[in-house]
């Protein structure tokens, strides 16, 4: 095989849809923009939910009630298989769980779960604790250590 014998995948590369190249291109006349207005224009932009002047939905309805999703604790969820990375007696803390890639984002802490099985005897430090995973962090002689969550006041709306 020579570099002259190279060639792509069967369906790996699609011809160009070739717009306003005449009617028999099949992309003709309107060039796939329908008719004519506002959308047909080059340029042309509608933003989300815009609804040409009238009053849009979002604001005719009534905002009324209760969410509890600003009250909330989120949690970064890290399953006990993950922690099998980590040497035998090593102490666990949020720190060590961000460096290791295991937890990233924003939350109001870190919660472990059972899922899978732990081999090594680990020291963990969460804010929060499966009880499954408690029983096997326990079983290989682990200890779990309960870290407060440091909660962020809700966003004022």
């Amino acid at each position: 095989m020579r570099l002259h014998d190279l060639k792509p995948r069967p369906g790996a590369k699609h011809r160009r849809k070739r717009l306003g190249q005449g009617e028999s291109s099949g992309h003709g006349r309107t060039s796939g923009r329908g008719g004519k207005g506002q959308t047909a224009r080059s340029g042309s932009s509608i933003r989300v939910g815009f609804e040409g002047g009238q009053m849009p939905l979002i604001r005719r309805i009534p905002k009324r009630g209760f969410n509890n999703v600003r009250h909330g604790t989120r949690y970064i969820p890290v399953n006990l298989e993950a922690l099998n990375r980590f040497d035998n007696g090593t102490r666990v803390t949020e720190q060590t769980l961000r460096e290791a890639g295991l937890a990233s984002g924003r939350a109001d802490g870190i919660k472990i779960l059972g899922a899978g099985d732990l081999s090594r005897k680990l020291t963990v430090s969460a804010h929060a604790f499966s009880a499954s995973a408690r029983a096997k962090i326990e079983a290989q002689g682990g200890v779990c250590e309960l870290v407060a969550a440091a909660k962020t006041p809700p966003q004022k709306s």
